[in-house]
């Protein structure tokens, strides 16, 4: 085989290697070989040989329950520029936010059209959240992500509503007029909210941090539901939203 051949094949087998480590997304849950073959489509000697390669630079490891991500995973993940810059920056003020409201908060950003959590601060209320650091959700079922998308330029939300929207529950959004006429609310009172939209019984209200006008980031308190104070609320969490962005605009 040729230069270019070669390079070709290890191109090839690269991007294999990075969709069996994508296939664990969006829980981490760990998955058989069998179960990694189905979800990359992938030829199961060829999953057993990467999956070994990926075993042996600890990017997976073997559990009694299956393969999961490894230890090299977490590691690169924590150097991200992103987060390490942004959490940083954000931790004061998520610490601010939970001691004023001792509720869960939230730190995320965009990722395509899903919202991916950055950090997560765990209120005393103990409200089951179906977020996780480095898990994702559909930006139209989310106050974090509506907010962001609020606040993105028109061909994103036009990319978001093209397309059908998540139901998560029966309270999600699923009509792109009513979304749309949401995300102008959003935008006269700077704050979203989630109605039980990503999981009955539970709310959140968002603020979006904007760099020079662009959404870079969003603040979330998560409550019950019938524990959601619009008003004492939403002046805290975009305060703290308000805040972030100034010093990530320094």
């Amino acid at each position: 085989m040729g230069e270019a051949g070669q390079d070709e094949s290890r191109v090839t087998m690269l991007e294999r290697g990075i969709h069996i480590l994508q296939s664990f997304r969006p829980t981490g849950q760990p998955q058989t070989l069998s179960e990694i073959a189905r979800r990359t489509d992938l030829p199961k000697s060829t999953t057993h040989r990467l999956v070994d390669s990926l075993v042996a630079q600890d990017l997976l490891d073997r559990t009694p329950d299956g393969l999961v991500l490894g230890r090299a995973v977490f590691e690169l993940g924590e150097l991200v520029p992103i987060k390490m810059r942004l959490r940083e920056a954000a931790l004061p003020f998520m610490e601010d936010l939970y001691e004023a409201t001792h509720e869960t908060i939230h730190l995320a950003v965009r990722d395509g059209l899903d919202v991916l959590y950055v950090e997560k601060i765990r209120g005393h209320s103990g409200v089951d959240v179906p977020s996780r650091v480095g898990g994702r959700l559909p930006m139209s079922s989310t106050g974090l992500g509506k907010t962001l998308l609020a606040f993105s330029p028109a061909a994103l939300v036009d990319e978001v509503v093209s397309r059908p929207l998540r139901r998560l529950t029966a309270k999600s959004i699923t009509d792109p007029v009513v979304l749309q006429n949401e995300l102008a609310a959003i935008r006269v009172a700077g704050v979203g909210y989630d109605h039980e939209e990503a999981t009955l019984g539970v709310s959140c209200v968002a603020a979006p941090v904007l760099v020079r006008g662009v959404p870079v980031a969003g603040i979330s308190v998560t409550v019950p539901s019938d524990q959601l104070q619009p008003g004492r609320l939403a002046p805290a969490v975009r305060t703290a939203a308000l805040a972030l962005s100034r010093v990530l605009s320094r």
